[in-house]
């Protein structure tokens, strides 16, 4: 009997004809990918650095030009990714993940809103969304499904939904579509069925997302930097 597969493809990404990554993806969201990967990585500070992003199947590669205002601005941008690029934390991401810079450097400088609350209607009604929602992973597994999500009274709504081989990488996909259409996190929920690590809590938090669920559990640095920057952070969801 005839069994569906999950598809895992090398995508290489460039910025500015420099090789920067090789990720393993399911290739949903090449172009989301590859924009929420720079941006979760701080190695561009917004969408307006870029000028263009095309994807090539038949090199598996997607390169990103950045807009040149100036020599001077173009080359202290170089040395910039450069010096993030110095150093490397191996994270807890499925298949190895990795984060550029200390990993704790830009914690401080973030700042979540305050006067947003999350109710128990709100919180079943995105559940029962996520249950039925068709996937990958219910015909082939192997795959984590992410999802952006509206905090309504008592309701819901879906607004991205991003499923990869990695959940790091359905992360980075949605933090580049909310980068692409101009999506305000700053209200918003996200919800992985992935452990939430601290690369998670900090990926939210540079997301401006004040709430972060999972069906799966937290780890004691998670919780740590979750209490530290005011993210309301639920495991076993």
């Amino acid at each position: 009997m005839p069994t569906a597969v999950a598809g895992e493809t090398p995508l290489t990404l460039y910025v500015d004809k420099r090789e920067i990554v090789t990720l393993m993806t399911l290739g949903q969201a090449p172009e989301a990918l590859a924009i929420g990967y720079l941006r979760n990585q701080r190695l561009l500070q917004s969408i307006e650095e870029i000028a263009a992003v095309q994807v090539d199947w038949e090199t598996d590669s997607v390169v990103v030009t950045t807009r040149k205002a100036g020599s001077g601005e173009t080359r202290a941008r170089a040395r910039a990714m450069t010096d993030r690029m110095k150093k490397r934390t191996v994270t807890t991401g499925c298949g190895q993940g990795t984060v550029f810079g200390d990993l704790m450097e830009e914690i401080d400088k973030i700042k979540l809103r305050d006067d947003v609350r999350l109710s128990e209607a709100t919180l079943y009604a995105l559940m029962e969304q996520v249950r039925h929602h068709e996937t990958i992973y219910k015909s082939a597994g192997a795959v984590h499904g992410c999802v952006l999500a509206t905090n309504e009274d008592g309701a819901s709504r879906i607004l991205s939904f991003v499923e990869d081989v990695g959940r790091h990488n359905a992360v980075d996909a949605i933090a580049g579509q909310m980068w692409l259409e101009d999506i305000d996190g700053s209200d918003k929920i996200f919800y992985t069925p992935g452990r939430l690590t601290s690369e998670m809590v900090i990926k939210a938090a540079q997301m401006s997302i004040p709430f972060l669920l999972s069906r799966s559990g937290l780890t004691q640095m998670g919780h740590a930097i979750a209490q530290k920057i005011g993210i309301t952070m639920l495991g076993r969801a």
